[in-house]
């Protein structure tokens, strides 16, 4: 860090809920919703109770057949994505025409390949029209509607055909799955083609272009197979076996990715959206503050700590973001630190929420899904490498705190624990009792039911005290109808995004099944590899490397790199499904334990939100700071490098992760560990008990790296370098560095 000093800007407030709402419409696409009025908004608000209603009552009273329960989570959200989502997005003009003119292109290929491939008939020549005129419905020609804005007449015809494509499989469901199972008639595959198009229209809408081109390019994959180069290749099939295998059935659209969202993800968005509205979220602060305040720079201990209780139950970094960062960066510029610190401090602590038990952001349960593993064993095998990451964001703000010589929180903006106690004591028991019942291994499903209605009735004791007389608790938080009515709208409405991104992940997971892409992309990431590793220990000439080694070296960083560049744009939950779909096989080949492989793509795909140039999560604090996003972005990179660093350290020592489990093993990695996070905390900061040279930077992170290794050598070089620097720092200390 360079700025010694700052001068909080005038501007340096808590932002109203209009600014902060503005403020997430503006870096989460996925919150991005029309200010919708009239008979528009009573329809939308009736959709969305029904749909949270839907999920609540089969989450309580049982599940319906995993297609029935898909198709019918899918036709709402679909409609509904269109009403919801304005049409246009925050991209240049020219930028969208060009998205719009490539995706156009696409169906009118598909479209005709399909024609082509029915039977000649008027039905098929009118489906043929219909199709290009919705083509041409999809280009940004003129009534690009804004929030606030009148629904489209086109968004319309979205909506319909958005839920007619699930709508079908429920009403039709006898004909399609039992009386023509396996031999789908023209209308399966004129519903499947339509599918495909809303699919990829709606998730352009709600995530932008990037996911969406993912499944164009996974599609146009499969029907290009015996023109693709090398390892590549496959036989390439047809548009009927495309379709057949993308709508009919559970291979694609209606794949784990959505089961996972029907089945889990919804129940957990929606607690967690009523939890805020009961306070919780003012709770987490509160705590924070009493647990961290009082330490030297505590308004950016507050930030984290509030951070990762947040984040635990909320499903979107940029809103954590955004919602903590409200009242957290404001306070940490008025503290003494730079608006960039500030504002990397919230992005890095928001992300790490995403990877903290016992939530997770609902991420734990699609990895029980996919693995088969038990929750229970997924939060456990969580603790170590979460607590490494919040120990390296929080030796950096310590650092950093005593280089400016900051002190933390005056008493008067510190609460009283018996006050907030008294007052929000109701709280937890929702949220114990869901991780409670997690941990008995209830299902998720079941699990969230409970939280959700014991959330709705304990939000009424503020009410039933202030009845016998305590004034000091906030009816503002009981879940009064009208105010449960907004919470299961908007718990349904934070859950469009990622039901249509879900459905749209279907579309890689079923070509992964039909091609084998997965097993391509491992054997591609371990050619090269090795490859690699041979010209390394070729020019070797200390003798010291072997292939294999470095071989997985070359992977991990293949892999890594694969898994931000995914990752960038993408919410947690299908950037989790997409990467251990394709990336994780990879790390397999090379012998690493499947569940390192699921928690290495799992972590390197949560980094994507702070890793530039696509760092949502630090955009959004650098707006709510008033810094530089690039920036800022680049800061919060390098206060998450506990992230970056901790699933080297779990892939070559699994006992962090209670796998292959030795307590050598364990014991060395976790203090080697630690050791390496205080090494580059104190390099990046510069700032030990003194400042540091050029030089104690260098060695501090060498010796940090070297602590990574599983060679016994390297670790005790690394330590005794990381060692040596960090005495000679502490002793060439002025006197205001020794009282720091």
């Amino acid at each position: 860090m360079q700025d010694n000093t700052h001068t909080a800007a005038p501007d340096d407030r808590e932002l109203t809920p209009d600014e902060i709402e503005a403020m997430v419409r503006e870096y989460d696409s996925e919150s991005n919703f029309r200010d919708l009025k009239g008979l528009v908004a009573r329809l939308v608000t009736i959709a969305c109770v029904a749909l949270s209603i839907f999920h609540v009552y089969t989450a309580g009273f049982g599940l319906l057949n995993e297609v029935t329960h898909r198709t019918i989570h899918l036709t709402f959200v679909m409609g509904l994505v269109f009403l919801v989502f304005p049409r246009r997005r925050a991209e240049p003009t020219r930028r969208l025409w060009i998205d719009s003119a490539i995706f156009g292109a696409f169906y009118l290929y598909i479209i005709y390949d399909l024609v082509l491939a029915l039977p000649p008939t008027a039905l098929t020549y009118v489906f043929a029209a219909a199709m290009l005129l919705l083509t041409v419905l999809t280009l940004p020609i003129k009534g690009r509607g804004l929030p606030g804005s009148k629904v489209a007449l086109r968004d319309w015809v979205f909506a319909i055909l958005g839920a007619g494509f699930s709508l079908y499989l429920v009403v039709f469901f006898r004909d399609v799955f039992i009386t023509n199972v396996g031999s789908p008639r023209p209308q399966e595959y004129m519903m499947g083609m339509i599918a495909i198009i809303m699919t990829l229209e709606a998730t352009r809408r709600t995530m932008g272009p990037t996911l969406a081109f993912i499944g164009v390019f996974c599609i146009i994959y499969a029907m290009l197979g015996p023109y693709m180069p090398g390892i590549m290749g496959h036989r390439g099939y047809n548009i009927l076996r495309i379709i057949n295998h993308l709508y009919v059935g559970t291979e694609g659209i209606y794949g784990v990715a959505v089961g996972v969202v029907a089945t889990y993800v919804f129940h957990f968005v929606l607690f967690g959206i009523l939890a805020q509205m009961s306070g919780l979220g003012q709770l987490f602060i509160d705590l924070a503050t009493i647990v961290a305040g009082r330490a030297s720079g505590g308004s950016a201990k507050v930030s984290v700590v509030s951070s990762g209780f947040f984040g635990m139950i909320s499903g979107s970094p940029i809103a954590n973001t955004v919602t903590t960062g409200a009242f957290t960066i404001p306070l940490m510029k008025k503290s003494g630190f730079t608006p960039r610190f500030a504002g990397a401090v919230e992005a890095s602590a928001s992300c790490g929420g995403q990877v903290t038990p016992p939530i997770m952001g609902a991420s734990a349960f699609v990895m029980t899904e996919m693995l088969g593993v038990p929750y229970n064993e997924i939060i456990l095998i969580a603790i170590i490498p979460a607590a490494f990451h919040y120990l390296a964001i929080m030796l950096m703000v310590h650092l950093e705190a005593k280089r400016l010589g900051l002190s933390g929180l005056s008493a008067d903006k510190i609460p009283q624990f018996k006050a907030v106690l008294a007052k929000s004591w109701h709280l937890f028991i929702p949220l114990t009792v869901m991780v409670v019942l997690l941990l008995m291994q209830y299902t998720p499903f079941l699990a969230a039911f409970w939280g959700i209605i014991l959330t709705i009735v304990f939000s009424y004791v503020p009410l039933l005290m202030r009845g016998l007389g305590d004034t000091s608790m906030d009816l503002d938080t009981v879940l009064t109808p009208p105010r449960l009515v907004r919470g299961f709208e908007d718990g349904a409405k934070f859950a469009l995004a990622i039901g249509a991104a879900c459905a749209c992940v279907g579309f890689l997971l079923g070509i992964t099944t039909l091609t084998g892409l997965g097993f391509k992309f491992s054997g591609a990431v371990v050619t090269l590899a090795y490859d690699l590793a041979a010209f390394i220990t070729a020019i070797d000439f200390t003798g010291l490397l072997n292939e294999k080694s470095m071989a997985l070296f070359f992977g991990l960083v293949f892999v890594a790199l694969a898994c931000i560049i995914m990752g960038a744009g993408i919410p947690t939950t299908p950037t989790y499904i997409i990467l251990a779909s394709i990336a994780a096989p990879a790390l397999v080949e090379f012998d690493v334990p499947l569940i390192a492989t699921h928690f290495f793509v799992f972590y390197f795909g949560v980094l994507a939100d702070v890793t530039p140039p696509v760092a949502l999560a630090a955009y959004a604090a650098a707006g709510l700071a008033r810094s530089d996003p690039m920036r800022t972005g680049t800061a919060a990179f390098r206060l998450s490098m506990g992230k970056a660093l901790v699933p080297f350290m779990f892939i070559y020592a699994p006992s962090l992760l209670f796998v292959e489990f030795t307590w050598v093993e364990f014991v060395a990695a976790l203090i080697s560990g630690i050791v390496c996070i205080i090494a580059l905390s104190a390099a990046y900061i510069g700032h030990f008990r003194a400042p540091m040279t050029g030089w104690d930077k260098v060695g501090l992170t060498v010796g940090g790296l070297l602590l990574i290794s599983t060679s016994w050598i390297a670790m005790a070089l690394g330590g005794a370098l990381v060692a040596l620097i960090l005495l000679r720092n502490r002793a060439a200390g002025t006197p205001a560095g020794a009282a720091a």
